[in-house]
């Protein structure tokens, strides 16, 4: 029965697919496709697994028997009995086989996907004891998981599952290849990473807001995406037809032929709008009135750089350093590994210039699952970006060290998050200038770098004659500028519609950090999700901006409203839109 959930709109355009579920696990669990010629290993791993489990269910048995009921309660050797009975069930067993034989999961994954079909029956059933023993299948998976823990494989490449496709099914795919679509309550940035390369057509996750890291992601895929979405994970079951619509924030689980049919021309319009869009891209980006605005990309690793050429940026205007630090088990990487992935970076831009931003870890990015800061009540306002790497001397020295060597293979610009207070700033150029003596000690080459700092606490942005005294260049970040602003966690969904890039105050201080920086010839960009978002266009253009820095999926329609507009004229309406009280009202009219 076709039904559909309301969640966020966060990335645009219509994925049609086949649902793939992320379960949820106490343990971590990773999630990936395998390779053909692997199913067997995968499957010999989940074997090893639950027969090392029930071996230890057996002793454990075996040492109750040697009890006496005082010390070992009948109702203890019934739950193992349980447990075991569980372990062998021929649906569990026959269901992870299924999934790593025709998906092509990995073994963990396929474990916990089966988990969660076998579950949902338990939830239906009527007797209540049954229903009950739900938790025991949960915890003798979780113990299945731990056991293969130690014994796990590398991680495989991004292949798709080949399915042979209903009549159904050709409505929406002429291929051999069945499309898919990412369902989860929740995804890490690592976990996002991990998928950045995969055969995900688009993602649905029931928590998030519009800036949450997941949604960041997923628009820098270039995929539609939907968070927030609440139950969604709960509802749609693995296998189920789903259309994400990612520009109204609307979720179809099992489609009639109608709806399909509705959606695959909507799909095909936005294919044809991007086919226009490409004509742009040797287009210099200068407004009808002669001025010339600088387009930069954001990217998350060193082979983004081919698509920020590729999408026409003139440069990395973000490249956030973290996603080389995470998922690593606290791992992290070293000063020639980091050196190596910068000067990739900077290589594949070819000349044109790359924006470093210092590690920001913390709040909604943790290094990795294990290390989440849940032990603070709110990590956004806790041990994050340059507070967490003053706090780690020789770690931040590792990666400033790195960025400076990485300066010598081409244009480098280093930018520091976070920063509030002057002794702050202090300490972050001491620690570069000490970087510096360090690698002369050692007699390693480096080069040049432009020093910047990010704007996105309220703080900083009324204080920025103390920053422009020491940096060349400011970066707004407007999604924690906002955040901070209107005190709004970004990656709530529940206070999601309190997230508000048009409230008053937080424009008063975009618009300052423009209009400072203009008066002292300094360079000011916009890196945060304002920029790329084209509702906002004109305003910025109006403001004074000349610098965006967005997703290289989002250049060319930026672009697009770059020329259609006038910047002089845009300029006084800039003003009345700060002096409104309600200044999405006036955006709508313009």
């Amino acid at each position: 029965m076709t039904f559909s959930i309301h969640g966020l709109a966060v990335s645009r355009g219509v994925a049609i697919g086949r649902a793939v579920l992320v379960a949820s696990s106490r343990v971590d669990v990773a999630h990936y496709f395998i390779e053909a010629t692997q199913v067997d290993a995968e499957i010999h791993r989940v074997r090893a697994g639950r027969d090392a489990v029930i071996e230890e269910i057996r002793r454990l048995q075996d040492s109750i028997s040697r009890m006496g009921p005082k010390e070992a309660p009948h109702e203890l050797g019934a739950l193992l009995d349980v447990h075991l009975m569980l372990l062998q069930d021929v649906e569990l067993v026959s269901g992870v086989k299924h999934w790593i034989t025709e998906r092509l999961y990995n073994a963990e994954w396929a474990l916990t996907t089966q988990l969660e079909v076998i579950a949902r029956q338990f939830d239906e059933m009527e007797d209540a004891y049954l229903r009950e023993r739900k938790a025991d299948l949960e915890q003798i998976v979780e113990r299945v998981l731990r056991a293969m823990k130690g014994a796990g494989s590398p991680m495989a490449s991004h292949g798709r599952p080949a399915r042979k496709q209903s009549q159904q099914d050709l409505l929406l795919d002429d291929t051999v290849d069945v499309p898919l679509v990412l369902v989860a309550h929740d995804l890490s940035p690592a976990d996002m990473l991990q998928f950045k390369q995969s055969v995900f057509a688009g993602f649905i996750t029931d928590v998030g807001g519009r800036t949450s890291h997941t949604a960041i992601v997923a628009r820098s895929m270039d995929i539609p995406a939907v968070v927030g979405a609440r139950t969604c994970s709960q509802l749609v079951r693995q296998d189920d037809w789903v259309i994400i619509d990612g520009d109204s924030g609307v979720v179809i689980v099992d489609p009639s032929p109608i709806i399909l049919a509705e959606y695959g021309f909507k799909q095909r319009q936005g294919e044809l709008e991007r086919g226009r869009l490409q004509r742009l891209l040797h287009t210099p980006a200068v407004t009808m009135d002669g001025e010339r605005v600088q387009l930069l990309a954001n990217i998350e690793m060193p082979e983004d750089a081919a698509l920020a050429l590729k999408a026409g940026a003139l440069g990395v205007g973000l490249f956030r350093s973290e996603f080389l630090f995470m998922g690593r088990q606290g791992k992290l990487p070293d000063e020639e590994e980091q050196y190596q992935a910068y000067k990739r970076a900077v290589e594949g831009m070819k000349g044109l210039p790359v924006t470093i931003r210092t590690v920001d870890v913390g709040a909604d990015k943790p290094l990795d699952d294990s290390l989440r800061d849940d032990a603070h009540l709110n990590p956004a306002l806790g041990l994050r970006a340059i507070r967490w790497s003053l706090a780690d001397p020789a770690m931040f020295l590792t990666q400033l060290r790195a960025i400076l060597r990485a300066a010598a293979h081409g244009q480098v610009h280093l930018l520091v998050p976070m920063l509030a207070h002057a002794r702050e700033i202090r300490q972050t150029l001491a620690h570069i200038d000490h970087a510096r003596a360090m690698l002369d000690n050692r007699g390693v080459v480096y080069g040049p770098v432009k020093l910047g700092a990010m704007i996105e606490i309220p703080a900083a942005a009324l204080s920025l004659k103390l920053f422009l005294k020491h940096f060349d260049f400011l970066s707004i970040g407007t999604n924690d500028l906002i955040q901070y602003t209107l005190a709004i966690d970004r990656a709530d969904e529940s206070v999601a519609h309190l997230y508000d890039p048009l409230h008053p105050a937080v424009l008063q201080l975009v618009a300052n950090t423009i209009a400072e920086c203009r008066a002292q010839g300094k360079d000011v960009s916009v890196c945060g999700e304002m920029a790329g978002d084209t509702s906002l266009t004109r305003l910025l253009l109006g403001l004074g901006l000349r610098s965006f820095s967005m997703h290289p999926a989002q250049i060319l329609a930026v672009k697009q409203e770059v020329l259609r507009s006038d910047a002089g004229k845009l300029a006084v309406w800039a003003e009345q839109v700060l002096a409104s009280e309600d200044p999405a009202l006036l955006l709508v009219r313009h």
